[in-house]
């Protein structure tokens, strides 16, 4: 079986290659530059920005792509126009790969997309048959995609799979989790000790592996053409979260009971309220459909994840 991959380089890319590595499949691997990753594995050079120079045929004979380069989402974007930015990589790039992949007989298109789609907070749990509410630009870009994918699909018959992942944290992780570790591991006194809400999360072990799921038509032929949430299952507060990572990291919680009002306030004076509703807002998924269709169910615990990360940074400061 033959799988390719968008964004091997990146953090869910890296991830998906070396659990392929593991198993009978020889991954090849879409990139912008070789140089990014390992000389051992078959490449392939690919600007997304400008897919014209792409050698499509070194598609041939690829059961699955698996699409997970992207612009990324960024909490303070400089781009003049970023919704142009955002469009541009994460729908109409998407889009002309996708076409091409049809082209050459693709048979499954694997989209990874963002909880984002569906909204920034939930009153209950998010569901697939939800109406998608997009709530920034970055959002919005990967709602287009995914119409335009299913209607390629449509037009086509090559299968898409679309999977909406809330927070993902693992080893390496960027963004906000990678903040909020880092202060833990100070023991910077934080904020936060009032914060009593329900979030889902997905740890990078139990992504990788629905994704590979999913990419594998043998074991899935249910997914074809479906959208999944999917998180580990259980859904905790950014206070809890923030203790479980200072217990990884053999570090003393620090966390004040400030009251959120008083939190939201000021986020809201310094413009950063996109912040605020992350850290103190619910935003919970059902992924029954992908247990209930797909017969899947997570590999790691949350504390297990979190022992890897902590590890892994360990190692890193040793080298």
């Amino acid at each position: 079986m033959k799988i390719c991959i968008t964004g091997a380089s990146g953090f869910i890319g890296s991830a998906i290659v070396e659990s392929l590595k593991s198993s009978e499949i020889t991954p090849l691997l879409l990139v912008r530059n070789k140089s990014s990753v390992s000389d051992a594995l078959k490449t392939v050079e690919v600007d997304l920005e400008d897919l014209s120079t792409f050698d499509f045929k070194s598609l041939n004979g690829c059961d699955a792509l698996i699409h997970a380069a992207a612009r990324a989402h960024f909490m303070k974007d400089e781009a003049l126009d970023s919704l142009v930015e955002y469009r541009r990589i994460n729908c109409d790039a998407t889009l002309k790969l996708a076409r091409i992949a049809a082209s050459v007989g693709v048979k499954r298109f694997v989209f990874l997309s963002s909880i984002g789609v569906n909204g920034v907070n939930s009153k209950k749990p998010f569901t697939e048959k939800d109406i998608a509410s997009p709530h920034d630009n970055y959002s919005l870009s990967k709602h287009e995609a995914e119409l335009g994918l299913l209607d390629i699909a449509r037009d086509t018959g090559m299968e898409v799979v679309i999977i909406r992942p809330p927070l993902v944290y693992g080893p390496g992780a960027p963004g906000n989790f990678r903040t909020l570790a880092k202060w833990i591991r100070k023991s910077i006194p934080m904020p936060f000790g009032a914060v009593h809400n329900k979030r889902s999360f997905v740890a990078l072990d139990n992504l990788v592996d629905f994704i590979i799921l999913c990419a594998r038509m043998d074991r899935s032929p249910r997914a074809a053409n479906e959208v999944f949430l999917v998180s580990d299952g259980r859904d905790i507060s950014t206070s809890e979260l923030l203790k479980r990572v200072a217990k990884s990291y053999r570090a003393k919680s620090r966390l004040i009971p400030v009251p959120v009002s008083w939190m939201q306030f000021v986020a809201k004076i310094l413009g950063k309220s996109g912040i605020s509703d992350r850290l103190f807002g619910n935003l919970q998924v059902d992924s029954s459909k992908a247990r209930e269709l797909l017969g899947w169910n997570p590999v790691i615990n949350m504390d297990k994840q979190l022992e890897k990360i902590a590890a892994f940074d360990k190692s890193k400061e040793e080298r």
